[in-house]
């Protein structure tokens, strides 16, 4: 079954949340893992895509848009605003204002919540929907560290 962990920042913007998924893509793609950043939005999706150019200085990742004619299917970080990501991944981490229907295909699925109106109020639902169907939980507060 599927792990879930929903990450709890002390941020307040999507620009924040932005960079932990960076973060946290990095970490994963580190581990071998095949990461799959869910957004919203083909403009998000592109705008996340720039961001993991440019994170930090010393960074290399990766990754392409899954819709690129040229992205690999074995690139191991990919971005989609679609309703089916095709290839398979092991991480998802998902950006995006709704729960993905394909969630329980990965190992792992991600979610960053930040002290954000909009965001908290979907991911609290996303948080109820996936508890009430028995997927396990972990939530990691970063507020405290």
């Amino acid at each position: 079954m599927t792990q879930v962990d929903f990450y709890i920042l002390a941020a307040q913007t999507l620009e924040e949340r932005a960079l932990f998924a960076c973060r946290l893509a990095e970490k994963a793609f580190s581990r071998g893992n095949r990461v799959l950043i869910q957004t919203d939005t083909e403009a998000s999706a592109r705008a996340l895509d720039d961001l993991l150019w440019t994170f930090r200085d010393d960074a290399f990742i990766p990754h392409a848009l899954l819709n690129a004619s040229d992205a690999p299917a074995e690139c191991p970080v990919s971005i989609s605003w679609h309703d089916d990501p095709g290839h398979h991944h092991d991480v998802i981490v998902n950006l995006s204002s709704g729960l993905p229907s394909f969630v329980g295909r990965f190992r792992r699925f991600v979610s960053i919540v930040v002290q954000h109106d909009q965001v908290l109020d979907y991911t609290r639902n996303h948080y109820k929907y996936l508890k009430d169907r028995g997927y396990p939980i972990n939530n990691h507060d970063m507020r405290l560290r």
